[in-house]
């Protein structure tokens, strides 16, 4: 089997662009170049806008560290198209033009999935953000991006504080305390099975989770319930992807809500699966055939 792994500038080594984060796509390509290694497999990671390849050399595509698509969203899917057409790719086209906009936790909420509350402000006015408090019955708010990833373009605001020139589709969410105690529960699922759970936490002062700002994980073994929430949220996608990541807040009910569903480039936090190269490996031989 031989695999190609999507990356972009930002994550690839050498590349004079890379992210200070880039080191997450090291450790995936670790994991997984080791295990499929030890199957006889092969994976390579590749810029996804790379033209001089030929698809046709790999028995699949995973989608990995992408992370400059929010902002070249259009020849993104128009690539992934291309791809698809000649050759398996995961997860497929049809599943990444739903989820790289997160209008699909309307979807997902009314199909039962315990989606933490959100308005939808297309475009933001700053009347709109004024009166997301009230609606959401809150004084603490978070915007983000409708099409974005890494917190990037996010504001935290409190009522009373001026509204930032926010030129993108933009989301409003209540502020759950529980990410700055507790943290952000996030369950890595590989062909529908728990791959692994681990707890995300803000570095002090912040609320902001990724490594990018000084965020770090640490291992998270699941109640049931935490678990069945998790589930219950996977099992609303109308779809069947191949890697899934489930990252859930701690309501004040101490039931977990969902934030976001990823399955366009995740991180799926290696380091604190020690099995998910196996899981992988084993999921596309499942899939190949």
């Amino acid at each position: 089997m031989r695999l190609a792994y999507l990356a972009c500038a930002l994550t690839l080594p050498g590349s004079a662009e890379r992210r200070i984060d880039a080191f997450e796509h090291d450790q995936m390509m670790a994991c997984l170049g080791k295990t499929f290694g030890r199957h006889g497999s092969d994976i390579l990671a590749i810029g996804w806008d790379d033209e001089a390849i030929d698809w046709r050399d790999f028995d699949a595509v995973l989608i990995g560290s992408t992370w400059d698509y929010q902002d070249r969203l259009d020849e993104f899917l128009a690539t992934l198209d291309r791809i698809a057409s000649v050759i398996p790719l995961f997860n497929p086209p049809d599943l990444i033009r739903w989820n790289c906009r997160k209008t699909y936790l309307r979807d997902l909420e009314s199909r039962g999935a315990p989606v933490i509350p959100t308005l939808w402000l297309d475009p933001p006015s700053e009347a709109d953000v004024a009166a997301a408090f009230d609606q959401l019955g809150t004084g603490d708010i978070v915007l983000k991006r409708q099409i974005g990833a890494n917190a990037e373009g996010q504001h935290r605001l409190r009522r009373g504080d001026p509204c930032p020139l926010m030129p993108h589709p933009m989301m409003a969410q209540p502020f759950f305390p529980a990410i700055q105690h507790e943290g952000e529960i996030s369950f890595v699922f590989i062909d529908g099975e728990l791959s692994h759970a681990l707890r995300k936490q803000a570095a002090s002062g912040d609320y902001r989770i990724q490594s990018s700002y000084g965020g770090n994980e640490s291992s998270f073994a699941p109640l049931k319930g935490d678990l069945d929430s998790a589930r219950q949220a996977l099992a609303a996608v109308d779809g069947d992807p191949l890697y899934a990541r489930v990252d859930m807040l701690r309501g004040e009910d101490g039931k977990l809500r969902l934030m976001e569903l990823e399955m366009i480039e995740p991180f799926l936090y290696p380091l604190q699966g020690d099995d998910l190269g196996e899981h992988m490996h084993a999921a596309l031989g499942r899939r190949l055939g």
